[in-house]
């Protein structure tokens, strides 16, 4: 039980100190290109359920498999693809649904999405991984 708490820990602070990091650069693109539809601050309970569970789908399926019988690069291909499916789903149905999504801010964010759940499944390998 403490490999998958270290697992979610380490996954949780890098990928939402990564994550800080981007948005707090990527805000005017963002506000630039939802306009109103951004909201002025953002809903931090829905943030955290969001985060929280996200967070559990990593381990599950990126970090503790890859440590099991992978490697790094299971953690990242994984990871990435979690990421990739996570955030496509948010942003192509937000692109089917809502009229004005903008498809910039769909293609960024499946990328963001892909890029930062690799990194942070393969930052929680490596702390699996250290622990023996």
């Amino acid at each position: 039980m403490i490999r998958y708490m270290i697992a979610y820990a380490v996954t949780a602070v890098v990928f939402l100190a990564v994550d800080y990091l981007w948005l707090s650069r990527a805000i005017g693109f963002y506000r630039n290109a939802l306009g109103d539809l951004l909201a002025q601050k953002p809903n931090l309970l829905a943030a955290a359920a969001f985060y929280s569970i996200y967070f559990v789908g990593i381990v599950a399926f990126a970090v503790m498999p890859a440590a099991g019988n992978g490697g790094w690069v299971s953690a990242l291909l994984s990871g990435g693809l979690l990421g990739l499916v996570a955030y496509a789903t948010y942003d192509l149905t937000n692109l089917a649904t809502l009229s004005r999504w903008p498809l910039a801010v769909a293609v960024v964010d499946m990328v963001w999405g892909t890029l930062v759940t690799a990194l942070a499944s393969v930052a929680g390998f490596v702390a699996v991984r250290a622990l023996g």
